[in-house]
C-alpha cells in the first residue's frame, strides 16, 4: 500500500496520537479537533507551519511505522528529518554491505544515476516543447563516477531552456523557485523513507559527500525524479500558478502517485522510489548488478495533462 504524504501547513497546529490516528487540533480556542489520519497509512509528515506543536507520543509512532517527520523552513526547504533507527529486518546486514561496497561500484551506481536524471530531465524538455537534444547528447558522455560532472553541465542547460534564459536556480528565492523547494521537499521525504525501508544508511552516499549533510544517499537517489517536480511547476507556472499556495502543494504531492512506465509496467512514481532503493541494498549485497529505475518518460497523468494545455 502506498501511504499518504501529510502536511501541515496551517499555523496554531498540535499533533498527537490517538488509538491508532495521528490527531490534529487547532490550539486556539478550545482545541477543537480539524481531522485523523490512521498511522498505518501516513507515509510521511510535512511540518510546514508556524506555532506547531506535538506529543513525544506521536513522533514515537510515527518512527516505528517508518513515516519520516520534516520540518521545514520559511523557503519550504527541509531542514531537519526524524527517521526511525530499525528499518528493515535485515538492516544491520545490509548497511555492512553498504559500508563494505567499493568505490568502484559507488562511482558506477552514481553514473546510472545520472544518466537517468539526464534521460527524465531530456523528457521534461520535450514535453514542455523545449529542445531536448542537448541533455540526450549528453547521456552518453557519462563515465563511472561522473568524472567530467556531465550533471552540472546538464543542469546548466536544462534551467534556460525550461524557464527561459531569465531563470536561475536560487534555494533562497521565491515564486517557482519557492515551488521548486517545495516540490523537493516532498521527493525527499519520501526518498528517505524507501532508504531507511530498504535497510540502508541515509548518511552513506553515492556522490553526495558533504560531511554536514545526513542524507547524502538520500539527495543522491531522488535526482533521476527531481525533473517530475521540474515539469509540474512549469505546467503550473503556465496556469498563471507560481507561487505556493495550499492548492499548488496538493498539485506537487500528487505528482508522487502518478504512475511511471518501467521494466514491470506502470508503477507508482513512490513505489519507484522504493524499488530503486531496494535494487541498490541488492546490488551491495551482490544479488544483482544493475539498479532498478524508471524507464524515460513522464510519470502518465502529468503526461496527459499536458496533452490538454
Amino acid at each position: 500500500m502506498i501511504g499518504r504524504i501529510v502536511e501541515i501547513a496551517d499555523d496554531n497546529r498540535h499533533l498527537s496520537v490517538l488509538r491508532g490516528f495521528m490527531v490534529v487540533q487547532d490550539t486556539q480556542g478550545e482545541r477543537q479537533e480539524i481531522g485523523r489520519v490512521p498511522l498505518d497509512d501516513i507515509a510521511a509528515v510535512i511540518a510546514n507551519a508556524h506555532g506547531l506543536s506535538y506529543t513525544n507520543n506521536l513522533l514515537v509512532k510515527l518512527a516505528e511505522c517508518g513515516a519520516p517527520f520534516v520540518l521545514c523552513a520559511a523557503n519550504h526547504n527541509a531542514v531537519g528529518m526524524l527517521l526511525p533507527i530499525d528499518g528493515h529486518h535485515v538492516q544491520a546486514m545490509r548497511i555492512e554491505a553498504q559500508i563494505a561496497a567499493s568505490q568502484p561500484t559507488h562511482k558506477r551506481m552514481w553514473a546510472a544515476v545520472v544518466k537517468s536524471k539526464l534521460e527524465q530531465q531530456a523528457a521534461a524538455l520535450k514535453a514542455a516543447g523545449a529542445p531536448a537534444a542537448p541533455l540526450t547528447a549528453l547521456v552518453g558522455k557519462v563515465k563511472s563516477g561522473d568524472p567530467d560532472n556531465i550533471e552540472s553541465q546538464g543542469a546548466r542547460r536544462y534551467w534556460s531552456l525550461l524557464f527561459g534564459d531569465g531563470f536561475r536556480r536560487d534555494q533562497d528565492g521565491d515564486g517557482l523557485n519557492a515551488l521548486l523547494n517545495y516540490g523537493y521537499t516532498i521527493v525527499r521525504s519520501a526518498t528517505a523513507r524507501a532508504v531507511v525501508a530498504a535497510g540502508l544508511h541515509p548518511s552513506i552516499g553515492l556522490h553526495h559527500s558533504n560531511d554536514a549533510n545526513a542524507m547524502r544517499l538520500v539527495d543522491d537517489l531522488m535526482e533521476p525524479f527531481r525533473p517530475i517536480i521540474d515539469l509540474k511547476v512549469w505546467q503550473l507556472q503556465r496556469q498563471d500558478e507560481s507561487h505556493v499556495t495550499s492548492e499548488t502543494k496538493r498539485t506537487l504531492v500528487r505528482t508522487l502517485y502518478d504512475d511511471m512506465q518501467t521494466s514491470a509496467g506502470a508503477t507508482p512514481v513512490m513505489v519507484c522510489m522504493q524499488k530503486l532503493a531496494t535494487s541498490l541494498a541488492q546490488v551491495y549485497l551482490g544479488e544483482r548488478d544493475k539498479l532498478d529505475l524508471p524507464l524515460p518518460g513522464l510519470p502518465l497523468a502529468l503526461a496527459a495533462s499536458l496533452k490538454g494545455d
